[in-house]
């Protein structure tokens, strides 16, 4: 009916749907074919590594409490010994920032690396295809117990199944609030299931989602609700480590006997098994070129290289290289030096830049944070003894865990002084709140005001000390 789209360099491209093709094509179950080898290797590392992180840090202890806990009710998130505070917003900020040029730089470097090996929508549906192997069987057991009719087997195996992954979906929502919620207190909750609504909710919703995304929806969600399949092709170009099929080598495909020469029967070395299908998780063929619907998990490149080996011909068939690698038959050295190019440098530099002051304000941050506010009921008033009052409300917030004293005194003007309180007491992680009456002779300064400056120091360490500004009006 149409001719397909030109083509245009670094983008896939798209052909017009004909008249006898809808909008959207019946989605066809896959029964994915597991594999080994050094790529399958990594991305079973990487989900040892993420889940045991995961749901092995709300059960670590760290000076007597949850180690990471972003206590909502508290308004404290504790990260091992830093407590962040709702006026840390920025930190997070900042963390976003980072995030984001991190996955620019490494997507411009080598592609859709988080994609394939540290996504949690790729780990759990790793995790859930494993308990999927386990019950039923190799990839040919599922298909035929998919086309078998629901008898007693079926039922108890598919039941076995769909019991698991609910325990599997709930332990993870569970896990997700402790986050939030202090783990003894959630546990004293499970064991008398008397949960929060709000905490009975996210168990629920994050369980049910992680049950419909890993084991239901699977591939459908990579393929068509990921945001960043479709602008992932913007970070690319003809220099970025893909997963790449080599058509000059491969071409033209055909089964053969092993040990065979295929120049002498006039075949590339793909013998046309069809392995790097059955073994990809999205379910593409990536001999077809690159498409948007490949996460670069490397399961295809695992499965060729096995046949590789059994055939007798070299490895790489199906490899990470670059476009213009492949064009041009660069080797390994080339493609390196490649690497180095504009749009990399530019992501790595301010990758590194907000890293480095991200770290820098982490380094520097005190342990001390004062908020000086103006009594705003008395601005300033005659007292006794020919002295002008102002009245101030001094926040005074403690970042460590451990109670501590600090002196307040004020400078800034001759005979300025704090009439009453000149010491406050701080709980181990807390903010108290105290007003400071601070006093001037009226007869050595002008009307109008004046800036003057709280030092609030602590006796038991002297280098830390906050100094803060305010003002000090002199009525008419």
């Amino acid at each position: 009916m149409g001719d397909p789209l030109p083509k245009k360099k670094g983008v896939v491209p798209l052909v017009r749907a004909t008249e006898s093709e809808g909008l959207y094509a019946a989605r066809k179950k896959l029964h994915v074919r597991s594999v080994t080898g050094r790529f399958a290797t990594w991305r079973w590392v990487l989900v040892w590594a993420t889940q045991l992180l995961y749901y092995g840090l709300p059960w670590v202890r760290w000076n007597d409490r949850q180690a990471v806990l972003f206590h909502l009710t508290e308004r404290k998130f504790y990260l091992f010994d830093w407590i962040f505070w709702p006026q840390d917003v920025f930190y997070l900020a900042i963390l976003l920032i980072i995030s984001a040029y991190a996955l620019f730089f490494f997507t411009a470097i080598a592609g859709r690396l988080w994609c394939g090996y540290a996504c949690p929508q790729t780990v759990y549906t790793e995790i859930f295809m494993w308990i999927e192997e386990k019950i039923e069987g190799d990839h040919i057991r599922r298909r035929r117990l998919e086309a078998a009719p629901l008898a007693g087997r079926k039922l108890a195996l598919r039941s076995a199944k769909y019991t698991v992954w609910a325990l599997f979906s709930l332990w993870t929502g569970f896990t997700l609030v402790a986050y939030f919620t202090p783990l003894d207190e959630l546990l004293g909750s499970a064991a008398s299931f008397s949960f929060g609504p709000w905490e009975l909710f996210w168990i629920l919703f994050y369980g049910g989602f992680t049950y419909l995304f890993a084991g239901v929806m699977r591939e459908q969600v990579c393929k068509y609700m990921c945001p960043y399949a479709r602008f992932q092709s913007v970070m690319f170009d003809p220099d970025t480590l893909v997963i790449t099929y080599d058509a000059d080598r491969g071409n033209p495909r055909g089964s053969r006997k092993k040990g065979v020469d295929p120049r002498a029967v006039g075949l590339g070395d793909c013998i046309d098994c069809g392995i790097c299908v059955q073994v990809c998780p999205t379910g593409i063929d990536i001999r077809d070129g690159l498409q948007y619907e490949c996460i670069g998990c490397s399961a295809c490149i695992d499965g060729c290289d096995q046949v590789m080996d059994k055939m007798g011909y070299p490895r790489g068939l199906i490899r990470y290289s670059t476009e213009n690698a492949v064009k041009q038959h660069w080797g390994r050295r080339d493609i390196i030096a490649h690497v180095l190019r504009p749009r990399t440098l530019i992501y790595g530099g301010i990758l590194a830049l907000v890293s480095l002051a991200m770290v820098w304000g982490l380094a520097t941050r005190s342990d001390l944070r004062v908020d000086v506010i103006r009594d705003r009921a008395t601005l300033a008033r005659e007292v006794p003894g020919e002295m002008i009052e102002n009245v101030y409300q001094l926040q005074i917030m403690n970042m460590l865990e451990t109670p501590r004293t600090v002196d307040v005194n004020v400078s800034g003007l001759e005979g300025i002084r704090i009439d009453g309180l000149s010491q406050i007491e701080l709980q181990p992680a807390s903010t108290e709140a105290a007003t400071v009456r601070v006093r001037v002779p009226e007869r050595d300064v002008a009307e109008g005001s004046h800036e003057i400056t709280f030092n609030i120091t602590v006796p038991d360490d002297p280098r830390l000390a906050v100094h803060e500004r305010t003002t000090f009006i002199i009525p008419h």
